[in-house]
């Protein structure tokens, strides 16, 4: 069966790189890195993907982590989902993640979530601009959700149950 997600020809990065950013695959490789940042972070970021969410829970570990980056990875791998570590321009310290996922609604191609660790908040918006601009050049996405962020959590529920 055809991945209508992204097309079959279609090879999704495994790096960005712009003036602020590097992105390259979540996987257990950068656990330490990425689990200080969500860590660091972890009372803001709850509910980043829902009202329903317990992401990240006040007493995550880091071998769950590294699971949870090992779930990420295999995902990339079989096309069904992509996410993406976010570190600084040096590469010295993970500044949040980008989650890249298929939408469950017929008005967008991909839903996206995304988050800075608290100490480099400022980041923000020039990580929503960069990814939003970044799905549309290199990805081909011209309708891209970004519920609790550009969509607010009831209209993306309302939106689910129309589809």
């Amino acid at each position: 069966m055809s991945n209508l997600f992204i097309s079959d020809i279609y090879n999704p990065p495994k790096n960005f790189d712009n003036e602020y950013f590097h992105f390259r695959v979540l996987e257990g490789k950068i656990a330490e890195l990425d689990f200080e940042a969500v860590m660091s972070s972890q009372k803001r970021l709850q509910g980043i993907f829902g009202s329903d969410s317990q992401w990240p829970k006040s007493d995550m570990t880091l071998e769950e982590n590294i699971d949870s980056l090992n779930v990420h990875k295999q995902e990339f791998e079989s096309r069904q989902a992509f996410a993406y570590s976010v570190f600084n321009k040096s590469k010295t310290k993970c500044l949040g993640s980008v989650y890249i996922d298929p939408s469950d609604s017929p008005n967008y191609q991909c839903i996206v979530y995304l988050w800075v660790r608290d100490d480099s908040i400022e980041l923000d918006n020039d990580l929503y601009q960069t990814v939003y601009k970044w799905l549309y050049v290199e990805w081909g996405f011209s309708k891209v959700a970004f519920p609790g962020r550009c969509i607010l959590w009831k209209d993306w529920n309302k939106e689910l149950s129309l589809g």
